[in-house]
């Protein structure tokens, strides 16, 4: 998880056309970027049926979803702005999938204020 990437400070900095340094601090609410996604291929198997739940949710503009990381609730949305929302590759190819088969994936979420 991308847990500390992200500041909910935002700075930027600039100088005025006489070369004084002006500096413009705010505070970001919402759009922290939450990304699950597994170490290696033998951890955090997800089944198929539960992808496809999560790829149906996912098509929903705008659902909102509570997602619980270390007991803490969080106000998710899929982060589809960047084209992929969800990223899944089987644990093992077969040519006839069935809803059981495991999966490893990453899941792109983004935090915003309920």
């Amino acid at each position: 998880m991308d847990e500390f990437t992200w500041s909910a400070t935002v700075q930027t900095a600039e100088r005025s056309v006489n070369g004084q340094l002006i500096v413009q601090v705010g505070q970001r609410i919402g759009g922290r970027p939450i990304t699950l996604t597994a170490i290696d291929r033998q951890s955090a198997w997800i089944a198929r049926s539960t992808l496809e739940q999560l790829a149906a949710w996912g098509d929903i503009p705008g659902l909102q979803l509570t997602l619980s990381i270390r007991g803490i609730p969080r106000t998710v949305v899929f982060r589809a702005n960047e084209g992929k929302a969800i990223e899944a590759q089987p644990v093992m190819h077969f040519s006839d999938v069935d809803p059981t088969d495991w999966y490893t994936a990453t899941l792109n979420f983004m935090e915003v204020e309920a």
